[in-house]
Formats: structure tokens, sequence, C-alpha cells
């Protein structure tokens, strides 16, 4: 099989389009690269996914734990400790579980002119359940990142906003959110890169890949398997998770250049690549 016929069969292999059965024997570099860069579709999906999603509910979560109102603070602590305090691949593992045992505990429930059906099979497929699951984990991190940052806010600008007669709206959206998200962002940045790795976690949990429509790690497995020869299907996975890398930072540093337009040279915050090892 040429390189043309294994990028038209395999390209988008991981969305269903394209050929239906995997090779199983005589499987070239190209088919190789072909299906893990299909599988990489998924892992991007998840990870813009999740962090869109996470970055205005992280907000949310952090203001609630500065706040002084236990009824806000209490629930956003036990929030942040609890999607930090546990593994992620439990949490997967958990999710799962749960979203396949709510119909069983839960039942019918009939109304006598309606009968109600708790329905969860979407949830159980891994572009909306584990979906949910790394949001809610990237939150819980990006909470107690923007809830450093809130707390460094410095006092002389929020005095200064207090003095020209800015309400709290003002104040919040032109003085402390900008501030926070400066001060943030460098470490937000490394929020961003660790759930692009964490993406590898969703196929090896308890998530099915549905018809075998996996991520690049998935598929990587299957060809390492099916080749006896991991050390060609991992480097390349590796390579495209690198790639994928310095995409995240390439934009995430422009985004921080623009936060710090205003400030001299000497002060802007650089952005330092900070891996974590275990999560």
């Amino acid at each position: 099989m040429s390189c043309a016929e294994a990028f038209s069969n395999y390209a988008f292999r991981s969305l269903g389009y394209g050929e239906r059965i995997l090779p199983k024997a005589d499987i070239t570099l190209c088919e190789q690269i072909a299906l893990i860069g299909s599988g990489m579709i998924w892992n991007v999906y998840f990870t813009v996914l999740a962090l869109i999603a996470g970055f205005s509910f992280a907000t949310l979560i952090a203001l609630g734990k500065a706040s002084s109102n236990p009824l806000a603070s209490i629930p956003a602590k036990t929030f942040i400790f609890v999607f930090r305090g546990s593994p992620l691949f439990i949490q997967f593992f958990l999710f799962y579980e749960a979203f396949v045992l709510i119909p069983k505990v839960a039942g019918d429930i009939d109304l006598g002119f309606v009968q109600l059906t708790v329905e969860t099979r979407w949830f159980t497929r891994a572009w909306l359940g584990a979906l949910i699951v790394m949001f809610l984990n990237t939150s819980a991190y990006s909470a107690e990142i923007f809830y450093g940052a809130l707390r460094n806010v410095p006092k002389g600008d929020l005095e200064a906003a207090d003095a020209i007669g800015m309400n709290a709206s003002q104040k919040f959206r032109r003085v402390t959110w900008p501030t926070m998200l400066r001060l943030a962002w460098p470490s937000y940045t490394n929020e961003a890169i660790f759930m692009g790795h964490a993406t590898t976690l969703v196929f090896l949990s308890g998530f099915p890949a549905w018809r075998q429509a996996g991520d690049a790690l998935y598929y990587a497995q299957y060809l390492a398997e099916k080749t006896f020869n991991p050390f060609v299907a991992y480097p390349i996975v590796a390579a495209f998770f690198i790639v994928f890398t310095l995409i995240i930072i390439g934009g995430f540093g422009a985004m921080n250049k623009r936060l710090n337009r205003h400030m001299a040279p000497e002060a802007r915050g650089k952005l330092k690549l900070s891996l974590n090892v275990i999560r």
C-alpha cells in the first residue's frame, strides 16, 4: 500500500471514515503515521473543548473559594479538593461506572400518562462522558491557579480603582480579572499542556473505543502489538504530541504577550514550561 492510499484509508479512521478494517499484517510506516495521526483528532478534541468549557467554570470556582460567604467557599473548596486529590485515571473509571449504573439504580418512573426513563447511554461514550471528566478535572486545577492569582492582585491597583469611583462590577472587569489572568497565565499554560497529555488516558480507562475509533495512544498500542515493535509506533505518538505541545505554547505565548502588552519589557511575565510527572 502506497503512502497516498494509506492516508486516504486511515487519515480519518478515528472518526469512522475510511477503511473499516484495521491493518493486521505487513503494516507500513505510512499506515502507522496515518492511523496515529487520525487518533490525534480525539486528543485535540478533548483538550480544546475541556479547556474552553473549564476556563469559565474555573473562574467561578476561584471566585467562590475567595468569597467570604461559606455557602460559596465551602462547595468550591470541596470541589477543588476532590478533583485535585484523586487521580484522573480513577475519575474516568468512577464516572463511567456511574453513567452505566444510574439507569439501573434509578429505574423508570411511571406517572400514568407518561413514563420517565433515566437515559445515560450517551454519557458512556468517550466523546461526551470522558469530556465531562476532563472538564471537571481541569476546572479544579485551573481554579486553584486562578485563586492563587486572585490573592496576588496588587492592592494598590484595587485601591486606585476605588479612588476613581469604579463600582464592584467595573473593578472586576477592568482590574481584578485582567490582572488575575496576567498573573495566572504562565501556570495555566502548563495546565493546558498537561491536559493535552492527559487525553491519552481516555481510552485506557473505562470508556471504550467505539468501533475501534480511539485516540493516538490507542492506535499506537494496537500497532505495537501487531508489529511486535513498540519502537516505531510510540515514537510517532511522541512526535505528534511534541508538535501539539509546541502549538499550545505558541498560542498561549501569544496570549501572554497580549495580556502583558502594557507592562515594561523587564516586568513582563514569561512562560516557563514545567510539566507534571504525575497527577
